[in-house]
């Protein structure tokens, strides 16, 4: 049986985050009501003229240094012709052969191994308005009627576009959460896949293992989550598979991933280029960047998530707690401020990764919408090395700080949780426990520890969890003989 292998590549929608669209001063918006945030040059009108957006420019470039993109001394905007009831000029503006950023990569890791996806380009067009099928599904096929939304149309849309490098939908899947991360790190865009600000299309081929021809690829369009493009690529790659062992033919088309069926399905045949007549846009001058402008873009570059794991990683914590504080906004700058108030960085990073997690996931809010702050971390940490806190009860003062209760030392007393680490307190609790568990105590003197978690367990319920549990457990080696 002939031994298969996918070759994908991906490509990338990214919508700026600029106060104005692409080429007019309508304003870039989320949820607005439909058609309120468009003017001439939107639908596009007759004698209506783009100016182009600085800022966006800034954006695109910021993109390509992160990718590691050779940023292009000259560009030029093309027009793509092709019609469809949301791109009202029957054209959209785009990049061609002549993109601003070229040549570049972006490493991810897979199961521990680092895997370079390159990048062919990365260029700037405008996004087009939103279709609204109205009827059973969302779909055209199955709409009663469809409704225009062009307070889209127009906004900066970034496009990344790799080489066929990916072989894998895992590999997919974390080159796309790997892009998402270094978007969001630049502050281009916020990338929210469920509102559309960052969408994928990918192409899927598969060929006989060791042959250098590519198969005949499907591309599936719009893809809007993580978890959609790796499964729709796992679906597309079995279903090719399928056909070629079937004896059949896979046809260059376009396809639509349907998230409920877990299935793509034909929309139709795949453009190539020269369906679009490409042609350059004639009331755009062409694009200069020089090298002032380069070097600009280059040295204003955030430390990017690769950068910001390796540093977190050397602190000890390990790189999968690195990585988990990399992938949500917000949690890496707590981390970091835990630590440079005094916090130790395993706990640290735990307690932001888990418990602060946790309470924001429940909440609907970011890390940094909590009242919760570093110094509260570090607060908190102080508290349980100096035996002040429990393990368990630092948890419920962390909850309380989460909720907004005030600091941890005002939780703590307020939830009287302080822990008791004067011996003589507890004593008579110990002496009582002992005394109704004679059995377990006769073992420990006989030299069988086991018993102590279990007598430890039951002072700690006769104190309410107050008890220093490690001055319980000597208490109890003394007085059992243990």
């Amino acid at each position: 049986m002939t031994e298969y292998e996918a070759v994908i590549g991906i490509e990338t929608h990214v919508e700026l985050q600029t106060r104005s669209k692409m080429f007019c001063g309508c304003p870039v918006t989320f949820g607005a009501e439909p058609n309120t945030a468009c003017c001439p040059v939107c639908l596009g009108l007759p004698g209506a003229l783009p100016v182009p957006n600085e800022a966006a420019i800034d954006g695109i470039l910021a993109i390509g240094s992160a990718l590691d993109c050779e940023l292009v001394e000259h560009s030029v905007f093309h027009r793509k012709n092709y019609f469809y009831p949301d791109l009202p000029k029957n054209y959209q503006i785009s990049q061609y052969d002549l993109p601003l950023c070229v040549n570049g990569r972006i490493v991810i890791d897979v199961d521990g191994e680092p895997v370079t996806i390159g990048i062919t380009r990365v260029h700037m067009e405008e996004d087009t308005g939103k279709s609204i099928h109205v009827g059973d599904g969302g779909r055209i096929a199955d709409a009663g009627y469809s409704l225009l939304d062009f307070n889209r149309s127009g906004v900066p849309l970034v496009e990344i576009v790799t080489e066929p490098d990916v072989r894998s939908a895992e590999q997919a899947r974390a080159y796309g959460a790997e892009l998402q991360q270094i978007v969001r790190a630049l502050g281009v865009s916020d990338a929210r896949l469920e509102e559309g600000s960052m969408r994928f299309d990918a192409n899927v081929s598969v060929r006989p293992r060791g042959s250098a021809v590519l198969g005949t690829r499907s591309e599936v369009k719009n893809v809007n989550s993580l978890r959609s493009l790796e499964r729709a690529i796992a679906f597309e790659i079995d279903r090719q598979i399928g056909v070629l062992e079937a004896g059949g033919r896979v046809v260059q088309e376009t396809r639509h991933w349907n998230e409920e069926t877990g299935a793509t399905s034909s929309m139709r045949s795949k453009e190539e280029s020269e369906d679009y007549r490409y042609f350059q846009e004639p009331d755009l001058l062409p694009l200069h960047v020089d090298d002032a402008k380069r070097a600009a873009v280059r040295q204003a570059l955030p430390v990017l998530p690769a950068a910001r794991r390796a540093g977190y990683a050397e602190t000890g914590i390990g790189g999968r707690l690195a990585a988990a504080l990399v992938a949500t906004d917000g949690l890496g700058e707590l981390f970091e401020e835990a630590m440079a108030s005094g916090a130790g960085a395993r706990a640290a990073a735990n307690w932001v990764t888990g418990e602060v997690v946790a309470h924001a996931r429940r909440m609907g809010v970011g890390p940094a919408d909590t009242p919760l702050t570093g110094q509260h971390l570090a607060e908190l940490a102080a508290m349980v090395e100096d035996g002040e806190l429990s393990a368990t009860a630092a948890k419920d003062v962390l909850a309380g700080v989460l909720e907004g209760e005030g600091t941890p030392a005002e939780v703590a007393a307020g939830r009287d949780l302080i822990q008791i680490s004067d011996a003589s307190v507890f004593e008579d609790a110990v002496d009582a426990v002992l005394a109704d568990n004679a059995d377990a105590v006769g073992k420990i003197t006989a030299g069988d520890t086991k018993p102590i978690g279990f007598l430890v367990g039951e002072v700690m319920k006769a104190t309410g969890g107050k008890a220093d549990p490690r001055l319980v457990s000597e208490l109890i080696r003394s007085k059992a003989g243990g």
